[in-house]
């Protein structure tokens, strides 16, 4: 999928909150859209989505503009998973999972391919949680479940709004090494810099609602950047394995830009 954000804005409270982002995403590959609180992430997100439609440009899916396609359409190509609220539905994991074979679903129920299901719980690394409750899962376990139900969808382009929070390391780990193999064009909005630079290949710098730079990890998280957009001192060293940044902030440095 083509994937291409053309000046996008979006004016939300009486000001830009997006403010003519212009960026083409990778395909098939983990882009990282990373800024402070309030930079835009998840707004952006949901522009990418064609869940709020463009104050200006556009987010165009192979030069079709992404909030002007049918609802069922747009939801077999692209799926959203924002940040989690409530794990308390009353559902097993197979049924959360069955949830996102609706967009396939004819007026009578019926999906023309049921098997959609198992097969996105092995990709997700969930199928041996199916009959489990989904509010009794960890934290890590429902996020694979999360992963699970948008892979249901079949989707070209998946969008993830803070995947990792609320998860221990191991649990960070793993869910950015299965989404980043995935083979799916991703973008995912983090706040942990040293997990965008050991996992994306591409990442967005927000700031301000504006984009301030774009590229491979290595090329765009230098010290200025990170002083520029963060506010603090850091190192960016090598990692001695993955040759991949390792962000070390100096914490007595740190201020409020």
């Amino acid at each position: 999928m083509d994937v291409r954000v053309e000046q996008v804005g979006a004016r939300l409270g009486g000001r830009w909150v997006v403010d003519g982002v212009d960026v083409v995403i990778p395909p098939g590959t983990l882009t990282g859209v990373l800024g402070p609180n309030g930079a835009g992430k998840t707004t952006l997100l949901r522009l990418v989505a064609g869940l709020l439609p463009p104050g200006r440009g556009a987010v165009l899916l192979d030069d079709a503009p992404v909030h002007t396609l049918p609802r069922r359409d747009r939801a077999r190509r692209v799926a959203l998973l924002e940040q989690e609220s409530s794990a308390t539905v009353p559902l097993t994991v197979r049924e959360v999972v069955t949830l996102g074979r609706t967009p396939y679903r004819s007026v009578w129920g019926a999906d023309p391919d049921p098997a959609a299901v198992d097969r996105a719980l092995a990709a997700a690394d969930a199928a041996s949680l199916a009959d489990r409750a989904f509010a009794t899962l960890s934290g890590g376990e429902r996020q694979r479940v999360h992963i699970a139900r948008a892979l249901a969808q079949e989707p070209e382009l998946l969008l993830l709004d803070e995947p990792t929070n609320h998860l221990d390391v191991a649990a960070q780990l793993a869910l950015l090494t299965f989404v980043a193999t995935l083979g799916t064009t991703t973008v995912a909005a983090l706040h942990d810099l040293n997990l965008a630079a050991a996992f994306c290949e591409h990442v967005l710098v927000l700031a301000g609602g504006r984009l301030v730079a774009a590229g491979h990890p290595v090329d765009v998280l230098r010290p200025a950047l990170l002083h520029e957009v963060y506010g603090v001192q850091a190192e960016v060293l090598e990692h001695p394995t993955t040759g991949r940044p390792v962000i070390a902030f100096t914490p007595s440095l740190a201020v409020r830009p």
